[in-house]
């Protein structure tokens, strides 16, 4: 598409603004740390209003329209600003709480959410749970005007820094599974919160989350007592890549470009790069026509997957992601696994990181084999896999 002189101006702006923000301190943070946040750049970004760009000034957003929203995203990804925690997170848990909290509570949370103040993380999976979220077995108990809030959270990516855990609770055992469950914005700082961390094979941090006895007001309850799974919908929904409201047709929803700036991305640069150098015998790589022909399959399967909609393109970018990576450490060769700082990287091991880090996809917003039932059952119109009662 053709952009204006006022467009272009914005987004030089825009790729300025992210080049002094986004040092090499910051890049070193993130890999040193894995914390998937960049706490400096959050706070800026929410000062120009950037959380949610869209929304209006008095909410704490810039105003901007669809079109320079993608740009301050665009520029985001090829900054490597860490997105997984904080942002991402804070991004699904801020417009449930705009819907469902009321009073100063909620317009305390959601302007600070917009303005880079807070931050949320997701406190939903716990042990032995696996995909089924509504089995959840963390109690709260009313007390009065008070709820105790008693159990455990795990791969709770964030809580070391968040503010507070958008949790979901089991609140009536005796009520059906669905039914007897309470979400809560929990603050992190309460007697009892106890943080652990789990640091994952794609060098990224996650934590277990403890919750002994935590007692909070009812003012953080979200949403009515005993409905938190309609709470919920919302931001599951917008984490599985399908609307606040549920799927849209796949026609109507446009791809992310996801691919185009990921380590998947940045793995096939760098195996570029290594095939056009010659090897001890004289000979380039990229010369063997069975090399370039795996080098452009790659190619052609991220530019597929990042014009791919809503669920199917989730699936497809994990499932491409986890093939090639595999496949440039194939091609490539004993070279491919050497890691960051060791001698005879190559490009600071993006290579072994991205193999690394292509595993974890296949369980990020909801397991791909979860997301694909969604994709027969929601989009496709096939039964579903569990019979209902």
């Amino acid at each position: 598409m053709t952009l204006d002189d006022d467009t272009l101006a914005f987004w030089q702006t825009v790729r300025t603004w992210f080049d002094e923000h986004m040092t090499e301190k910051e890049l070193e943070h993130e890999w040193t740390t894995g914390d998937g946040f960049a706490a400096g750049v959050h706070r800026a970004m929410g000062e120009q209003g950037w959380i949610f760009p869209t929304w209006p000034r008095e909410k704490g957003g810039a105003g901007l329209d669809a079109l320079r929203a993608r740009i301050i995203s665009l520029e985001l990804n090829l900054h490597h600003v860490p997105i997984t925690a904080g942002l991402s997170t804070t991004a699904l848990v801020t417009p449930a709480l705009d819907r469902w909290l009321e009073g100063d509570l909620r317009d305390e949370l959601v302007l600070g959410a917009a303005r880079g103040e807070i931050v949320f993380c997701l406190g939903y999976t716990e042990p032995d749970g696996g995909s089924d979220l509504a089995g959840v077995r963390t109690r709260a108990t009313r007390d009065g005007d008070e709820w105790v809030i008693s159990g455990q959270k795990m791969f709770t990516t964030g809580a070391q820094f968040c503010d507070y855990s958008f949790l979901l609770a089991r609140s009536d055992p005796s009520a059906s599974k669905h039914k007897g469950l309470t979400m809560f914005i929990v603050p992190l700082d309460r007697p009892g919160v106890e943080v652990q961390a789990v640091h994952t094979l794609g060098g990224e941090r996650t934590n277990m989350v403890f919750f002994d006895d935590v007692r909070i007001a009812d003012r953080y309850r979200v949403g009515p007592e005993s409905q938190g799974w309609m709470v919920l919908h919302g931001p599951l929904n917008r984490e599985h890549a399908m609307g606040e409201d549920g799927p849209k047709p796949l026609e109507e929803q446009p791809g992310d470009g996801a691919a185009s700036t990921s380590p998947h991305s940045e793995a096939l640069t760098a195996a570029v790069a290594w095939a056009m150098q010659a090897g001890a015998d004289g000979r380039r790589p990229i010369d063997d026509p069975t090399v370039r022909a795996r080098l452009a399959e790659i190619e052609l399967g991220m530019a597929v997957a990042a014009v791919t909609p809503g669920p199917p393109g989730r699936v497809l970018r994990s499932d491409l992601f986890i093939r090639d990576a595999a496949d440039l450490v194939d091609l490539v060769g004993a070279d491919g696994i050497v890691s960051r700082g060791e001698p005879g990287a190559i490009d600071a091991g993006i290579i072994e990181y991205a193999h690394r880090f292509a595993q974890g996809t296949a369980i990020y917003g909801g397991t791909t084999d979860v997301v694909r039932n969604m994709i027969a059952e929601r989009f496709m119109g096939m039964p579903r896999s569990r019979p209902t009662a």
